[in-house]
């Protein structure tokens, strides 16, 4: 709980910096997959998961983080909980840097891909569990709400409109899952189980 709760103060601070104090910390850490690749800026990369558009965007990703990361912390350990954040951060950024590399004008920022990374490994983890959304005040099985995010999330990626990177949600969703196959032990073996499979 003790590493979710920095995460969530020190994303909070930095971002409320460059909101409202100094907004030169906004354009120097946003990720800009032009300015990255040419420059050689890779901590954009990092940096720009500690930076939001606004506090709406803020508030979400830290109240998502509070509620499954303090969950995955504990499960995981201070380790693999911060080694599957910020490797979170890096996977989800690979389609901006891909797809927007000679714009020059696309930029993005927050921390949603390592929130989706943390999220889906609690899916991954915690199939079964309850998930309650706000629009829709119902408790979901972990699993089904997982498979609608990422239909939403793909859906609205194909539409291209406005500035919510989907992308880099659907990425560190992807990682979240890939992250426990690859690096946790027995994990699939705990889901194939769950499930009745092995």
């Amino acid at each position: 709980m003790t590493v979710t709760l920095t995460l969530i103060a020190v994303t909070g601070f930095i971002s409320i910096i460059a909101l409202y104090v100094n907004p030169k910390v906004m354009e120097l850490g946003m990720l800009r997959p032009y300015r990255t690749v040419r420059n050689g800026t890779w901590y954009e990369i990092i940096t720009s998961g500690f930076l939001h558009a606004g506090i709406g965007h803020l508030l979400v990703n830290l109240f998502v983080l509070f509620f499954f990361g303090v969950v995955i912390e504990q499960t995981l350990g201070i380790y693999h909980y911060l080694a599957l954040y910020f490797s979170g951060l890096a996977f989800s950024a690979i389609p901006s840097l891909v797809r927007h590399r000679e714009n020059p004008n696309y930029a993005t920022l927050g921390a949603s891909g390592a929130v989706e990374s943390i999220l889906f490994s609690f899916i991954f983890l915690y199939p079964t569990e309850k998930i309650v959304i706000i629009l829709l005040p119902i408790p979901i099985p972990a699993w089904i709400f997982g498979i609608m995010f990422l239909l939403y999330s793909v859906f609205e990626s194909k539409r291209e409109r406005g500035n919510v990177n989907h992308e880099a949600h659907i990425a560190g969703a992807v990682w979240g899952v890939l992250y426990m196959i690859f690096f946790i032990p027995n994990s699939l073996d705990h889901i194939l189980t769950l499930f009745g499979l092995i």
